[in-house]
């Protein structure tokens, strides 16, 4: 099993064991991009508890992160096991109350 693979698996265990998880650019105490940034900021307003995997430390993890999803960019937000979206999807789900919904479930 290649590299990319065996990450998958790990992210499978990641968004299956843990409500709520952000990959993103850096982590959710000094993220280093801007949409991560946002995300993160959303998410504490909101009080959620959440966890960070920061891709920049780790090639293998930005690759097979965007195979796992099928989506080509980041952050990506993961609740309850399932892929919600990045900043522009976080950011309009919040605005209508729907992040709160899904994050109470």
């Amino acid at each position: 099993m290649d590299e990319v693979s065996q990450c998958k698996e790990q992210i499978a265990k990641d968004v299956q064991n843990n409500p709520i998880v952000l990959f993103m650019k850096g982590n959710k105490v000094t993220p280093q991009c801007g949409f991560s940034g946002q995300v993160v900021s959303i998410l504490n307003e909101i009080g959620a508890e959440f966890e960070t995997r920061d891709i920049l430390t780790d090639p293998v993890l930005r690759e097979a992160i965007k195979q796992f999803s099928d989506w080509p960019t980041l952050p990506q937000l993961y609740i309850n096991g399932e892929f919600i979206g990045g900043c522009d999807i976080v950011t309009e789900l919040y605005q209508s109350g729907e992040l709160q919904k899904l994050i109470q479930n």
